[in-house]
């Protein structure tokens, strides 16, 4: 078992912990969070090993830390400020003192923001805010327009990601109900905080464009069927190469589709798999709808590029903060780590060559929220200044 912890002066506490017995790494995590009196705010992250022992291993830090409000969710993997901890019985978390009436938990979004406006709408009405950190359920199929609405009614800028388990899907959140319970699923919850809590935020891409931006020219639903006037695969095969055109069965997990955003000054694109490749009738079909007219790119996963992506985007982070950040949380997705750079630790290495061991926790998530979408393949970081 391990486990790390920040310097008690500080109002950001992060521990971490392996093991499957829940009550070992839990009872591991408070010994090394230590005295946390005052803090009144506490973030949870989780592998699916100990899922099924949410609702317990919430209800103990609870009562033994005395505070009330936890956000947090599962993942394939917890990252910490000693670790990452991937595809394991592990815990990562962390307490944090803020100013009262600074940050408001919401309880379950599954349609609509009603519970929002209920659990939270006087407090935005007086405060506002500025940053939201979220967490949601993969299965929930109003979740692309309740991350869009969520950002544009509340007027905040979303970080966070989806759940990631092959069993349970649980949230650590305010129920909304008059339970005292913490834990639910299916919808997205998490907690806003006010202008006064100063934040940095940057996403950084897992994929390397490797082709021009082109135009999606016939479509139905998912399926491309032409791009730039021209049969959909053939311009595929172009742009990937002969090497790989010539064996289509590689391109599965390397090459995904990029859609750039209208009107994004950062060139950003989202990234989503190829999920079938018709080499008679010359077609694409991708993990997302996409329209006539539509723009697309082809990207390739490569770890070297994505680790140099990484590089860039923390050192503009850096620029941008001018203290050094109190407390941070890190969400990636599940095809990076390991499976991308080797060295599960690589993305954490680069945090902390950037900003030093900063308190903080994470998850790897399925996909990632980054301001009012759902990302793939990408490393969102947000640091508490």
């Amino acid at each position: 078992m391990r486990t790390a912890s920040a310097p008690p002066d500080q109002p950001f506490h992060a521990a971490s912990a392996t093991g499957a017995d829940w009550g070992l790494a839990t009872k591991a995590c408070l010994d090394r969070l230590g005295p946390v009196a005052g803090c009144n705010l506490g973030l949870l992250y989780i592998t699916d090993g100990l899922a099924e022992h949410a609702t317990s291993i919430v209800t103990l830090l609870r009562g033994v830390t005395g505070i009330q409000d936890w956000v947090g969710t599962v993942g394939i993997g917890v990252v910490s400020t000693d670790g990452v901890f991937f595809d394991e019985p592990a815990m990562a978390v962390m307490a944090v003192r803020l100013p009262e009436d600074s940050f408001r938990l919401f309880p379950m979004l599954t349609t609509d923001l009603d519970p929002l406006r209920r659990a939270a709408g006087g407090w935005l009405d007086k405060h506002g805010a500025a940053l939201a950190l979220v967490h949601a359920d993969p299965r929930c199929q109003q979740l692309a327009s309740l991350v869009a609405n969520l950002s544009d009614s509340a007027s905040a800028f979303l970080v966070g990601g989806t759940s990631a388990s092959r069993a349970e899907f649980p949230q650590f959140t305010q129920t909304g109900d008059s339970s005292g319970g913490a834990v639910a699923d299916g919808g997205l919850s998490g907690v806003l905080f006010a202008p006064s809590i100063t934040v940095a935020t940057a996403k950084t891409q897992g994929c390397l464009p490797i082709g021009p931006k082109r135009t999606i020219t016939a479509s139905d639903d998912n399926v491309i069927l032409e791009i730039d006037g021209r049969p959909a695969l053939e311009v595929f095969k172009e742009d990937i190469g002969p090497d790989l055109a010539n064996d289509l069965r590689r391109v599965a997990g390397l090459i995904c589709a990029g859609l750039p955003i209208a009107g994004s000054d950062t060139q950003d694109y989202l990234v989503r798999d190829l999920i079938a490749i018709d080499p008679r009738a010359g077609w694409l079909s991708i993990a997302e709808p996409v329209t006539t007219g539509q723009s697309i790119l082809f990207t390739r996963r490569d770890g070297d590029n994505a680790a140099a992506d990484m590089r860039r985007t923390l050192a503009t982070l850096k620029k941008r903060v001018t203290s050094p950040p109190k407390g941070a949380v890190y969400v990636s997705c599940i095809a990076r780590g390991p499976s991308l750079f080797g060295d599960p630790n690589a993305e954490l290495a680069m945090i902390r060559e950037a900003f030093g061991d900063v308190p903080l926790v994470g998850f790897y998530a399925s996909g990632e929220i980054s301001h009012n979408r759902l990302y793939g393949y990408t490393g969102v970081l947000t640091l508490f200044l």
